[in-house]
């Protein structure tokens, strides 16, 4: 590992200079937001096409139901998480920012596991198969989010 020791700074500068208007406009159409009401969109879409070819497979409505259950085991916390995130109170400052990331993301693993823990109870005839297929490939759409770019992010409009 090299070790930078303070006689080989005497090169570097300490000064910061901000970005012009236009750096700004290059940069966000170099990298722009990621759009978190899309990701919980392209979510419940693929929920519903997992639960829908559960059924096809199958031709059991419980294996439908399933399926569905554990989409929406990952898409209502989502959907929480992505209305906690795109509040005014995370919005404040950088520090709310981050408290509100952490916190919405303990709230969304609560939920996901409560949800999970209440299957059971509240799907007739539960396939855990069927149930844990549709939570996983649901579940799997932030990681496409990174690679697909065009579907989750938004056009610039400039």
């Amino acid at each position: 590992m090299t070790r930078i020791h303070p006689e080989d700074q005497e090169h570097v500068q300490d000064t910061f200079e901000p970005l012009t208007a236009e750096q700004v406009i290059e940069l966000r159409k170099r990298q722009p937001l990621l759009s978190v009401w899309r990701v919980v969109g392209v979510q419940a879409v693929l929920g519903l096409l997992v639960a829908g070819i559960a059924g096809w497979v199958s031709g059991q409505m419980a294996v439908v139901y399933s399926a569905a259950y554990g989409a929406l085991a990952v898409i209502v916390p989502s959907a929480l998480f992505a209305r906690g995130l795109t509040s005014r109170v995370a919005s404040v400052n950088a520090g709310a920012a981050v408290f509100g990331f952490f916190l919405w993301e303990m709230v969304k693993i609560g939920l996901t596991v409560a949800m999970l823990f209440a299957a059971p109870r509240l799907v007739n005839d539960l396939s855990w198969p069927a149930m844990l297929v549709g939570l996983v490939v649901t579940m799997k759409v932030y990681w496409v989010a990174l690679g697909f770019r065009q579907v989750f992010y938004p056009v610039s409009r400039t």
